[in-house]
């Protein structure tokens, strides 16, 4: 009796005494299962056969040479790359590919003005100034581009009567005449851009609280102060996100591009992008190995850009 009880105290934790580390109660929430592990598993394998492989097989077809009835393909080590950036294809590609997103990126400011105007307090109809705003951007890019090669017709297009009027006496044939027609082809991405930006921003604004306005307004700033002090230091994060996801898109430049000016083009030559280079020289030459070149080319200079970007928004873009 004696020894049991002695046992059972001994046997008895002390109230002060910890719980045995190692060995956790089944069903709590700290314990790790299987289910978790498998289900990211299942993730990252399709992440790494949809995504990382291709980029790597692509690395790999850029040091390959083939003909076009495919067959084993033959390494050539950097001849692809040497005869790329011997091409002075290039050169003109990288500019276009640069001119039409630095002019795509003016759409990012020119949204935040749109967005801000929008969401001013005791506007009505704002559903409707959002919906006419991205409708736009539902539309099919050939079917909206169609119409913009109507804009920008030389002979009866209502840019060139505008110009006509106003005293122009020759304006220029845009889609035809090499310089101009990546112009008209930045333009027209400028506008397709706008109605996705202002959607993004409009949301932006709404959760900017409204406390931090009226704060504002007794301190005595108002209008263009508040937007220039409170406004856009708080829509910075949807500035940035706009801002890569516009860059990025502007290095993909091919639809837009391929919808406006065509195959039989005189100007096509001159006004192609980078990805246009990928598409002719993949596709149309059959040259895989060089098609290979130019997309790891792109996405050198889209990870080099975008890291400058993120490495930047560390010094104006404001988190609350």
């Amino acid at each position: 009796m004696s020894t049991a009880g002695a046992r059972g105290v001994t046997g008895a934790p002390s109230p002060g005494s910890a719980r045995p580390r190692g060995r956790r109660r089944r069903g709590s929430p700290t314990s790790v299962g299987a289910w978790p592990v498998l289900f990211i598993g299942l993730l990252m394998l399709g992440v790494a056969v949809f995504y990382y492989w291709p980029i790597v097989k692509n690395i790999i077809t850029s040091l390959q040479q083939t003909n076009a009835f495919g067959g084993d393909p033959e390494f050539v080590g950097l001849a692809n790359y040497r005869d790329l950036f011997t091409d002075p294809g290039l050169g003109s590609a990288i500019g276009n590919t640069l001119l039409y997103t630095i002019v795509v990126l003016l759409g990012v400011p020119l949204s935040v003005a749109i967005a801000s105007m929008i969401e001013l307090p005791g506007l009505r109809g704002k559903s409707v100034y959002r919906m006419v705003y991205f409708l736009p951007y539902l539309a099919m890019p050939m079917a909206v581009a169609q119409v913009w090669k109507i804009i920008f017709n030389g002979n009866f297009g209502l840019l060139n009567q505008f110009l006509r009027a106003i005293g122009v006496s020759n304006p220029p044939y845009w889609i035809v005449t090499s310089g101009w027609a990546i112009v008209a082809v930045s333009v027209f991405g400028l506008w397709c851009s706008i109605g996705f930006n202002v959607i993004i921003l409009s949301s932006g604004l709404k959760a900017i609280p409204r406390e931090l306005y009226e704060a504002a307004s007794i301190d005595g700033a108002t209008g263009l102060k508040q937007f220039r002090w409170v406004t856009v230091p708080l829509l910075t994060p949807s500035i940035f996100f706009l801002t890569i996801m516009t860059t990025i898109g502007g290095f993909q430049l091919f639809d837009a591009l391929y919808a406006m000016m065509g195959a039989l083009n005189p100007a096509e030559p001159s006004t192609r992008s980078l990805v246009s280079l990928f598409y002719r020289q993949a596709f149309v030459d059959s040259n895989q190995g060089a098609g290979a070149a130019i997309a790891v080319v792109i996405l050198v200079f889209v990870a080099i850009v975008t890291l400058v970007q993120f490495i930047g928004q560390r010094r104006w873009v404001n988190y609350v």
